[in-house]
């Protein structure tokens, strides 16, 4: 049997060494470290190729590419988004990434990131409302209690230092899990019954479902001045959180616009709205939060160099750990011109 040389080998972090890599480095530090590489990349905007992301839409769900490169490495992710799943006992969303060198077009890392994206989504809204919530914010309405809201609650617990998070979610069942895995987390955990109830005394608003649809989670009459708003549930055409009016009141800041103007909630309104692009508050460019009575609006749909960041800390993370495999991914023939005589020699 003819065995793979080094050049064959591509590391491959697998969910079950994903899960052991976040316990060893630690959940909360894991958030704060990858919100730091995100942020470290959010100043390097203007090196990075973009574009929105792929995507091919059917009448159940998306599934999408989504590339981008530095000029030094290449990242894309794969992922899906299919909120009729968990009636079927599987996950809404599912992903992986890989990362390529530029120069010789060589994967350096391919990984999952179902979790990963869980974990790097959480990060950029913490981020985000590191520089854009209320200064001393300590409590945070987790508003959709599925699969995104504790690694949500525990980010923003982390790296902006909420105390409290307010959960609500129509099915009841969902706010029970939620509760019952921020356990022990720190938190203080408030169940509600409504989405009124839920952003009673809190300055962040955080929403986060799940279904395909133009929605209204949010009115206009239930947000109050000063609040810091994550809406990070609309993620393709047709599929909103919020009431117009409320967009109409507040400063929408976003990741990309073009792709933001396709998918996010700014989709209801003229091509022409007002938006401010985070990297350029990130890098002082441009003012975040000016006063105490504005209403900041993080209007989030996720973008590949979020995800390039992610693939990047992991990449720099598990290589020094063993917690990956090598994977037979690339051939590798003793004459680079001789593939066709390496799968010869392989019958022999």
């Amino acid at each position: 049997m003819i065995q793979p040389s080094h050049k064959a080998l591509v590391p491959f972090v697998s969910v079950e060494n994903m899960m052991r890599l976040v316990h060893h480095v630690g959940l909360e530090k894991m958030l704060t470290d990858l919100a730091a590489y995100i942020e470290d990349d959010f100043r390097r905007w203007e090196l990075f190729d973009k574009t929105p992301r792929v995507a091919s839409h059917s009448d159940v769900g998306v599934i999408e590419l989504m590339p981008t490169s530095d000029g030094e490495a290449y990242g894309f992710k794969y992922v899906n988004g299919h909120p009729k799943n968990t009636s079927e006992g599987l996950q809404t969303v599912t992903a992986f990434g890989l990362l390529a060198n530029v120069y010789t077009g060589y994967p350096t890392l391919l990984t999952e990131m179902t979790l990963l994206t869980a974990l790097r989504t959480a990060a950029t809204s913490a981020m985000v409302a590191k520089h854009l919530a209320p200064k001393g914010s300590s409590t945070m309405a987790m508003i959709g209690n599925g699969a995104q809201s504790e690694f949500q609650s525990l980010a923003m617990k982390a790296i902006v230092g909420i105390d409290t998070v307010r959960l609500f979610d129509r099915d009841p069942k969902a706010t029970e899990k939620c509760a019952a895995n921020l356990e022990g987390t720190g938190l203080t955990v408030i169940r509600c019954t409504s989405p009124e109830e839920a952003i009673e005394g809190a300055q962040i608003l955080t929403t986060c479902t799940a279904d395909k649809q133009y929605a209204t989670i949010l009115s206009d009459n239930m947000v109050g001045a000063g609040v810091h708003i994550n809406a990070i549930g609309g993620d393709c055409p047709g599929k909103t959180e919020l009431a117009k009016g409320i967009l109409e009141r507040s400063d929408v800041f976003v990741e990309y616009p073009p792709q933001t103007r396709i998918e996010g909630e700014i989709q209801q309104m003229p091509e022409d709205f007002a938006v401010t692009e985070l990297w350029e508050v990130i890098t002082g460019a441009k003012q975040g939060r000016r006063d105490a009575r504005q209403i900041t609006l993080f209007d989030g749909v996720g973008f590949a160099i979020e995800d390039f960041s992610a693939l990047r800390y992991v990449r720099d993370t598990v290589l020094e750990t063993p917690f990956h495999q090598d994977l037979d991914l690339l051939a590798d023939p003793d004459d680079p011109r001789d593939l066709f005589g390496m799968l010869t020699r392989a019958a022999g």
